[in-house]
């Protein structure tokens, strides 16, 4: 099998997993519907998901486990904040309200 046709069976796989956070006590975190991990390091860390990108803010950030083909991200350390970013294709049919007042 070839290395794109093997991440293309991963990054399938992870699409197709729900997307769900549990955070104890701001210092461990588990998450599932992970797809890719752009970016991380003691103090951010930005992922993908199925339901879109998550940035995670904090301190003393350690990932004690990651697979990208179960979804998985579990993670531990000082969370200050997580937020994510607007979906670009959300944006085009508007937001809760701007749908209902049609």
């Amino acid at each position: 099998m070839t290395e794109s046709t093997e991440l293309t069976k991963r990054t399938m796989h992870a699409e197709d997993s729900v997307h769900k956070i549990f955070l104890d006590g701001r210092r461990a975190l588990r998450m599932t519907g992970v797809c890719d991990v752009d970016s991380y390091d003691e103090h951010v860390l930005t992922v993908r998901t199925t339901q879109g990108i998550l940035t995670l803010e904090g301190t003393g950030f350690h990932v004690k486990r990651l697979s990208l083909e179960d979804g998985e991200l579990f993670l531990d350390g000082e969370i200050s904040a997580l937020y994510y970013e607007d979906d670009p294709h959300s944006s085009a049919q508007g937001g809760f309200f701007s749908r209902l007042f049609r």
